[in-house]
């Protein structure tokens, strides 16, 4: 079973009504976030007109690369796939965004192609290095992902566009494929969103990258106090849940030991899940300096220890752990109970 779309809809509706006007929400990958904020743009239309703007892996999808065998030969472009916002491109210049590139050391040369009648807006794109003006590149996925994250924080500045749609800024997760230089950079960005809309605006950010949440959390712990919200968004049984996130430092680790209690004492842990103690004990070992995360299987006197890790790095490989998305073997989930509970004997972490 699947998180049914009455649930989504449901914390959509509860994000909506949330008094605050700055809400961040922390989420594993694959509990639901971009689903949840398509929701969310779904539930604020008036007479089926968005009301807020978004950045979200949909937003993503409206560029695409025009490099695939049928159009081998040609110059190398970004397509822009037309949407509601090609009527907002007229306001946009390769300067505007430029502006935001800056940060980011973006070395690359931008042109615009647009349609004939102006007013259909940016066709696609074109890049090029600096040393070189006449034949067009393809940049790289994460150079890909900053240009798409700086086209709509130009887009965000448009009058007309946030004058139509000023009722919030939704932005899901914008530093997938990111560097942590970059990610601190665009933490940056958008603590200016926050300080120049929040005022006016709800601004919800939902993401899966600790280093980011981190980072946002801190500095809206100390500058904007009682202003906002914090969350972690859970998913149990089949069912998400917004949990309101009390505590004064997140601690990744502690929040990976409290989900990994949880799902065990229910009888809820899964082949799924056990990329998260796989990443538990990368945390761990990496704190104390071991290096590799069987390190931390042996100082807990854990038995067998290259089997136990051999186990690990099988059914938490990206390619592998999907095989054992639903139930394993009751030994295997009784492994990695005695596990979770020697890590928290030997280092005594206060949950």
């Amino acid at each position: 079973m699947a998180v049914s779309e009455d649930n989504v809809k449901s914390i959509a509706e509860e994000i909506k009504n949330k008094n605050k006007n700055i809400i961040l929400i922390y989420a594993f990958n694959g509990t639901g976030k971009t689903r949840l904020s398509m929701k969310y743009k779904d539930i604020t239309k008036i007479e089926d007109k968005h009301t807020g703007v978004y950045y979200n892996a949909y937003s993503e999808d409206l560029f695409q690369w025009d490099n695939d065998a049928e159009n081998e030969g040609k110059e190398i472009v970004l397509k822009v796939i037309p949407s509601s916002l090609n009527q907002y491109h007229s306001f946009l210049s390769s300067q505007n965004i430029e502006e935001y590139l800056k940060r980011y050391n973006f070395t690359f040369k931008i042109e615009f192609i647009k349609y004939e009648n102006e007013e259909k807006g940016i066709e696609a794109i074109r890049f090029y290095n600096k040393d070189n003006d006449k034949e067009s590149i393809k940049i790289s996925r994460g150079e890909e992902r900053i240009f798409i994250w700086c086209f709509f924080l130009a887009l965000f500045d448009i009058g007309g566009l946030s004058d139509n749609q000023n009722k919030h800024f939704y932005i899901d997760d914008p530093v997938s494929s990111l560097d942590e230089n970059n990610i601190f950079i665009t933490s940056t960005t958008i603590k200016d969103l926050i300080n120049g809309y929040s005022q006016t605006r709800k601004i919800i950010i939902s993401t899966h990258h600790i280093g980011l949440f981190y980072i946002l959390s801190n500095w809206l712990k100390t500058h904007y106090n009682n202003e906002y919200s914090m969350y972690i968004l859970k998913e149990r049984n089949n069912e998400l849940k917004l949990k309101n996130f009390k505590k004064d430092v997140f601690l990744y680790h502690l929040v990976l030991i409290n989900l990994l209690d949880e799902l065990l004492e229910n009888g809820e842990f899964q082949g799924r899940h056990v990329v998260w103690v796989r990443q538990l004990l990368e945390y761990i070992s990496s704190f104390l300096g071991y290096g590799h995360f069987s390190a931390v299987l042996e100082k807990i006197d854990f038995e067998d220890v290259n089997m136990v890790a051999d186990m690990t790095n099988t059914l938490s490989h990206k390619n592998i752990f999907s095989l054992y998305d639903e139930d394993i073997s009751p030994d295997m989930v009784k492994i990695y109970a005695e596990l979770l509970q020697k890590i928290k004997e030997k280092y005594e972490f206060k949950i």
